[in-house]
């Protein structure tokens, strides 16, 4: 199947040169319509390394539908019979960044995504197609791919690696001082508000196990890590859940349970131990809802009046407004029952995220509102926490600097958070400036 038309029809003046060895070198020069039954005559005989040679030379021929139906052509093959997933994902994306509607390709991409185990971007690309507009063939391909995600790669994962200055890296107060029933404390300096720039580390993998026809055992492994210079702010968590995954007509079930152990500084910080629930499932041809729950128990290794019981309901929706353009909202509540009633607290929130393609970039956009009460006051403060904080971040991701399968990332974040306990009380801006890749 051709994305550019009948492409070997083309009367266009690109050409390819290749060397043939004999007694004397002769240059041999090929039509664009010659150089595209080069590539095919060298795919269907195994010979993949000329064949992408050649597709190669002409996805840089100046006319676009050349360059379109080559790069096609190369990324099925990458895909197809080279099982090369993250490569025929770029030339796919490259094609959406000069020809957004091209439904078949976005297609292609989303099959991708899910063989690399990105199943959110898989979906997002089959919303962005229904979003272009498609014909009624392509609407059944599209039914046929979103019924065919759980046909998916065994093993797979993403890495971040970021560079990150950050104006306030232990999210503390500015103020020198505390306000306490007994009096003022003057604050250790590490109790305030310290700059500085981290290195931003964050990756997970996965593995997937078929049980049988529409069940697979799901085991993930994650990781994050933010380290300075100065040791003891450095934030280190790692963790790992296994569970069933089931799969029926649109919607997916999926069951998770592991622990999590989080360090901060030198020492040890805290573990968790809890389960996780979710489902999701599209709501007409553009949108999809998820809705999710988890239980868990921390023990805190500093301080056991803070080891406590912690649930969580969420539920969020995504929409396609376009092929290029998309966005959704989340809305989450939390509850953490400690030994101690005032470190026991409730909170709840919102986020909005909308995105954009722009030629070889992606922007997204997040707001970001949460409340926050504590039960009870603890005797050291005057009043009862109660917080409202506020977010925003900005980002893009720069596909046109794309090195192999890492792509550039940058990303710029505010926050503020409004505590009636002071030293909860703090403003923050932070960025990141790094690679991202799916493996």
């Amino acid at each position: 199947m051709t994305t550019a038309g009948n492409a070997q029809d083309a009367t266009n003046q690109g050409e390819f040169v290749a060397q043939r060895s004999t007694e004397q070198s002769t240059d041999v020069t090929l039509s664009a319509t010659q150089l595209f039954k080069f590539a095919d005559d060298a795919r269907a005989r195994g010979d993949f390394s000329m064949a992408e040679t050649a597709y190669r030379a002409l996805a840089r021929d100046p006319d676009i539908e050349l360059r379109t139906e080559a790069r096609f052509r190369l990324g099925m093959m990458l895909a197809d019979h080279l099982k090369r997933y993250s490569d025929a994902a770029i030339e796919f994306r490259r094609i959406l960044d000069e020809k957004p509607d091209v439904a078949r390709v976005r297609l292609e991409l989303a099959r991708m995504q899910a063989m690399l185990g990105d199943l959110g971007a898989a979906r997002r690309e089959l919303r962005a197609a229904e979003a272009a507009g498609l014909p009624p063939a392509v609407e059944q391909l599209v039914r046929f791919y979103s019924r065919a995600l759980d046909a998916r790669k065994p093993l797979g994962g993403s890495i971040k690696l970021a560079l990150a200055p950050d104006s306030n890296i232990n999210r503390a107060t500015r103020a020198d001082t505390l306000g306490t029933v007994i009096g003022d404390f003057v604050l250790d300096e590490n109790a305030q508000a310290k700059s500085g720039i981290g290195l931003d580390l964050q990756g997970q993998s996965y593995f997937r196990l078929g049980i049988e026809p529409g069940v697979d055992l799901m085991v993930r492994a994650s990781g994050s890590a933010t380290l300075y210079r100065e040791a003891d702010f450095n934030d280190v968590t790692i963790g790992i859940q296994a569970g069933p995954q089931y799969t029926w007509g649109s919607n997916q079930l999926t069951f998770s349970f592991g622990p999590s152990w989080r360090w901060y500084g030198r020492d040890p910080y805290s573990t968790t131990i809890g389960g996780n629930v979710s489902w999701q499932r599209p709501l007409g041809k553009r949108s999809q809802l998820r809705l999710e729950g988890g239980i868990a128990h921390q023990t805190n290794k500093r301080n056991a009046l803070q080891t406590a019981d912690d649930f969580t309901l969420a539920a969020s929706f995504d929409r396609a407004f376009s092929a290029r353009t998309g966005g959704g909202i989340q809305v989450y509540g939390f509850r953490e029952a400690a030994r101690d009633p005032g470190y026991s607290l409730a909170s709840g929130g919102t986020t909005i995220y909308l995105f954009r393609e722009l030629g070889r970039a992606t922007l997204v956009g997040t707001l970001g509102y949460s409340h926050l009460e504590a039960d009870a006051r603890l005797f050291l403060y005057p009043k009862r926490r109660v917080e409202d904080r506020y977010n925003a971040s900005l980002a893009m991701t720069l596909r046109s600097l794309r090195l192999g399968s890492f792509a550039p990332l940058i990303r710029l974040k505010w926050e503020r958070n409004r505590s009636s306990i002071e030293i909860y009380d703090y403003r923050r801006v932070a960025a990141e400036f790094g690679v991202t890749s799916a493996f």
